[in-house]
């Protein structure tokens, strides 16, 4: 079947950069209500370690220790014309379902689709077809529909009080930081990118001010505003900097959203699901109408296990 290939951006007349809406967006929930049961052994989670919104589903999920719970799938970091596909070290195929490309699976869910052939998603293996493939949604998936099956001890993400403290947090880091570098980069229009990159900009600066007050951006304790945040600074000074034209100022020159992205770095589930090599060869060698020698960086060379001091902060506001 014909497949949509990946030729770039889909932009507004103005110039903007609009991401695509996803399309499964069946919950998974911890009654079956919804006719999927959240139930160890019965769900994939197909994920890329160099895709900012898959690396959000692979911290949650080895934070809250659902790994003998939700099984995983990794795609090769580079896409072609046929979307994602499945690494040379599984013999180029997905040893659950048996496909080759991500969009395999996307068209066994629904042999007429012809959208992007995104990650992340959930693939449930006893009906064989996509449940979720909203990046928004997984990880609050996973942590409130599994909680029954959480690691003793793993933190409380989206924690009730705080949610809409959470919702409103990271509904700003969306449009401004994780898509902003997006609307920045993929701009296509002078005017629509300097929009982005000053909101951009206005956005980290406003974080660092945060950041100096707690360690972490709602006090003491990681939420899922952290895990939102985290895969776009991870990716700041390797690839958005130069790639996107994110240039006023790199991660390293603040203070406090640096200190943090190391803390965050040093503590499991994030720093394990950090891979700076999968993620430069995804972005200079798979948006070649941007970079279209395919040349990775060498660089930078930072140091991101350096201490931090930020487990002495207090969490007062």
């Amino acid at each position: 079947m014909p497949v949509t290939p990946d030729t770039g951006p889909e932009v507004l007349p103005s110039g903007g950069f609009v991401r695509p809406a996803n399309v499964f967006a069946t919950r998974i929930t911890g009654d079956g209500s919804s006719g999927y049961l959240a139930e160890p052994g019965r769900y994939q989670l197909y994920a890329s370690l160099a895709d900012p919104w898959a690396h959000r589903a692979l911290i949650v999920r080895g934070l809250l220790g659902l790994e003998r719970v939700i099984g995983l799938s990794l795609v090769d970091p580079i896409r072609d014309e046929r979307g994602w596909r499945f690494p040379a070290a599984t013999g180029g195929v997905d040893p659950v379902s048996g496909a080759r490309f991500v969009s395999d699976l996307y068209l066994t869910t629904d042999p007429g689709y012809r959208g992007r052939f995104t990650v992340p998603f959930v693939w449930d293996t006893r009906s064989q077809r996509i449940v979720e493939n909203d990046f928004q949604q997984i990880t609050v998936t996973f942590e409130t529909e599994f909680r029954g099956y959480h690691r003793p001890g793993s933190p409380d993400l989206y924690p009730v009080p705080q949610r809409a403290e959470i919702d409103a947090l990271s509904t700003l880091i969306y449009h401004a930081v994780n898509n902003g570098v997006y609307k920045a980069g993929l701009a296509t229009s002078q005017a629509a990118y300097e929009e982005a990159f000053d909101a951009l900009f206005s956005t980290l600066s406003a974080l660092e001010e945060r950041l100096t007050r707690r360690r972490f951006l709602l006090g003491s304790n990681i939420t899922e505003a952290d895990v939102r945040l985290y895969p776009t600074l991870a990716r700041f000074d390797a690839v958005y900097h130069t790639h996107y034209k994110c240039n006023l100022n790199r991660l390293v020159d603040y203070p406090g959203l640096w200190g943090y992205a190391r803390d965050l770095y040093q503590l499991p589930g994030f720093g394990d699901t950090t891979d700076f090599d999968q993620i430069k060869r995804h972005y200079f060698q798979t948006q070649d109408w941007i970079n279209p020698s395919r040349i990775v960086p060498k660089g930078p060379y930072v140091n991101w296990l350096s201490p931090h001091d930020r487990d002495r902060m207090s969490a007062r506001s």
